[in-house]
């Protein structure tokens, strides 16, 4: 029997058996791109700041568009750990909490042994329960699953899919969540996540000391002497850390981490780098590419989540410009997707967990850079406060710098890599908007994304989209 005709049969006749056939629309294959922090006016900046006004970014190519509604279990602004969450498991959760039940309390980690920030998990047993993630009901239908962020592989975005924690910064514990068949495993994950890559490699190796070489050494290693990318080498993984070691590696599990510390470099900097880290440092179109080679070697399909994450620690800097470069990489690895995939059996989702309090202000004209002082559309000259002094057209509601008194912004300074926009409120650091985000998707099952919905019901429709 055809397809169609098996496919028509089955829709006539309930309970029709026919051959393993693909149902219609339906997606073998997921990839969820992530741009953390990614708000509506990052993705206006962005685009402006790469192609002018008229042109488009990748993302925003994709045929169908809707509006996602951030808000957390407990707050009405998010952060990362429960919006992420509600992505990977349809349930809403309180702030800070990764992958866990709402009734979950977010009670901070302490110190470890060697006085490292996030080294004792503090989560009591009868603090709520781990739910169901969409890799792990994937894992179950023999589907493979990754997830790739160019932050540290246990940050709250990456750590929502595997993991399962009353709080986001219990980074040792989250680790160990990710190695098969070891101390603290997360084993509804079966054989393991089958593509990992980031930073942060500390988390994962020994703390290690004095030894005249700071190479060697890892303050921020592991307390309890774990190595656990040897117990994931022992486990079929392949362990690569620079770019070229990723090129090479097989299509075979694998695990790559590409920072000794912390997250991997903007991508500006790391274009830039002469020495260092960042020379080694892959893109993220570069991990995304490698992700969907080692993926795709599964009949059954895959599930992969792709995370642009240092969009928004150059927002919380009021450092606008790496943010919207990092944007621009970010969006470059979705067209990589693009070239990589069947969209008639891959759904492409793009979206952000949720929004940053940057805007776009003034009455700058057409061809301004969106870096620059804002410069009228009258007459392009220098637009000017109430006291007379220019501002740049990107500003943000609240942060580190506002100045005592304002004076003019110097154009060529604006410009520059370094720039930190002035905010509105002076704060320890520039926080998260609470405003929806946009989401972009195209491929199977795309047509079901559309009007205003919740992030949870994000996980519905891509779970649907895979029929699990």
């Amino acid at each position: 029997m055809s397809t169609i005709k098996c496919i028509a049969a089955a829709l006539a006749v309930a309970g029709f058996a026919c051959g393993p056939v693909q149902a219609a629309g339906q997606a073998k294959n997921v990839i969820f791109f992530l741009g953390d922090g990614m708000g509506p006016t990052v993705v206006t900046a962005s685009r402006i700041y790469k192609v002018g006004e008229s042109g488009q970014l990748t993302m925003e190519t994709l045929k169908r568009t809707a509006r996602v509604k951030t808000f957390s279990n407990d707050a009405q602004t998010t952060d990362s750990a429960p919006s992420m969450s509600a992505y990977m498991t349809g349930v809403k959760m309180n702030n800070e909490v990764l992958s866990m039940s709402p009734d979950t309390i977010a009670v901070a980690p302490g110190k470890d042994a060697n006085n490292n920030n996030g080294g004792v998990n503090n989560c009591a047993p009868d603090n709520g329960k781990p739910v169901e993630t969409i890799l792990e009901l994937a894992k179950k239908q023999g589907k493979v699953i990754g997830a790739i962020t160019t932050t540290e592989l246990t940050h709250a975005t990456p750590a929502a899919t595997y993991s399962h924690i009353c709080h986001r910064d219990a980074m040792y514990d989250i680790a160990a969540q990710a190695v098969p068949g070891s101390a603290g495993y997360n084993t509804a994950l079966g054989d393991g996540v089958d593509v990992l890559m980031g930073g942060g490699r500390n988390y994962w190796t020994p703390y290690v000391v004095n030894t005249g070489n700071k190479e060697t050494d890892n303050e921020r290693g592991r307390a309890d002497g774990r190595n656990l990318l040897n117990e994931m080498t022992a486990k079929g993984y392949t362990v690569v850390a620079t770019k070229d070691e990723l090129a090479q590696a097989d299509t075979g599990k694998l695990i790559g981490l590409f920072s000794k510390e912390s997250h991997l470099q903007y991508d500006m900097d790391r274009v830039a780098s002469k020495k260092g880290e960042g020379t080694t440092q892959p893109s993220l179109a570069e991990m995304t590419s490698k992700a969907i080679d080692v993926l795709s070697n599964n009949p059954k399909g895959y599930f992969l989540m792709v995370e642009g994450g240092r969009i928004d620690h150059a927002l919380h800097g009021t450092n606008a410009k790496r943010a919207l470069d990092d944007t621009v990489a970010f969006d470059e690895a979705i067209r990589v997707a693009l070239a990589k995939v069947d969209l008639s059996n891959t759904l492409i989702v793009v979206t952000a967990d949720h929004d940053h309090t940057m805007t776009i202000n003034g009455y700058s004209g057409r061809g301004n850079s969106i870096l620059d002082i804002s410069r009228s559309y009258r007459d392009g000259q220098p637009s000017k406060d109430a006291d007379g002094n220019t501002y740049t057209t990107l500003v943000f509601g609240n942060g580190k710098n506002r100045p005592e008194v304002r004076t003019s912004v110097d154009s060529a300074e604006a410009r520059s890599d370094g720039y930190l926009q002035e905010v509105g409120i002076r704060m320890g650091g520039e926080t998260h908007g609470g405003g929806d985000v946009m989401l972009f998707a195209d491929g199977a099952e795309a047509n079901t994304f559309k009007g205003t919905i919740d992030n949870t019901k994000v996980f519905d429709l891509m779970r649907s989209a895979l029929g699990l």
